[in-house]
């Protein structure tokens, strides 16, 4: 388990084929973030993933669009395009919801999600569905049918279902983008986020990697979750505050 001061590509080359389990990362796009002026190949990135995931491991790609003279770029589009050029199976589009986006001035709707689409390297080897209760657990339904049967004619019958009390979870989910970030960081994603899809696309002691560390969040929920890390990360300041978090972290749990 360790953070590599260095352009992502560079961590890659060094990983053996089919390495990792499974990718969560928030990649700079559009310049909407700077980054301390660090640029990235993403063709080449895109690449290198589809090498260096295993065959059933996922890369679960967080991406939204700037506007440009009142027109959406459609870079996530291109990116999930391209990625399935590489080989990946698009997987899931999903969708990071922002319960307290910051309502700007502007001739539409405001922007208030980013897309997290799930690719997979063929099948995923692991799904561990997150559940949520259901909204009429334990009360019964009842339900009719009426059949046309020959020499009896117009029949109907009726059935009885309970409800289950858990159900599982769809592909929008909501998360409180304030009150996290206490990590000084541009563009931190929710911990609950990353814990989620840690969960749901891995197992304990499965390889997590982040090519976009950042403040190190993936790296912070991989702990938690009993999963090996690896995270790369251009910017040394970025590192240093990921660094600290990652030890904080550790000393908590040891």
């Amino acid at each position: 388990m360790k953070l590599y001061n260095e352009d992502c590509l560079d961590t890659m080359a060094r990983m053996e084929d089919n390495f990792i389990d499974l990718t969560v990362t928030s990649p700079p796009y559009d310049n909407l973030r700077t980054y301390n002026g660090y640029s990235f190949d993403f063709e080449s990135i895109a690449k290198e993933l589809y090498r260096v995931t295993k065959e059933g491991g996922v890369v679960v790609w967080i991406v939204g669009d700037a506007t440009i003279k009142g027109s959406e770029t459609g870079t996530s589009f291109k990116q999930a395009l391209f990625l399935k050029e590489c080989g990946f199976r698009l997987n899931d589009t999903m969708i990071y919801q922002k319960a307290n986006f910051i309502p700007l001035t502007h001739k539409r709707y405001e922007q208030e999600f980013e897309y997290m689409f799930v690719f997979s390297k063929e099948k995923p080897k692991s799904f561990n569905p997150l559940m949520i209760d259901c909204i009429h657990a334990g009360k019964t339904i009842k339900r009719s049918r009426k059949t046309n049967e020959i020499g009896i004619g117009l029949r109907e019958t009726q059935t009885s279902l309970k409800t289950k009390d858990k159900k599982q979870k769809g592909n929008v989910w909501k998360y409180n983008t304030g009150g996290y970030n206490t990590a000084n960081h541009v563009a931190q994603f929710p911990e609950q986020l990353a814990n989620d899809h840690i969960i749901s696309w891995s197992n304990e002691n499965d390889i997590v990697y982040d090519p976009f560390m950042g403040s190190g969040t993936t790296a912070k929920m991989a702990i938690l979750n009993n999963r090996n890390w690896i995270g790369s990360e251009m910017s040394s300041e970025y590192c240093d505050i990921a660094e600290k978090r990652i030890k904080e972290t550790q000393q908590r749990l040891f």
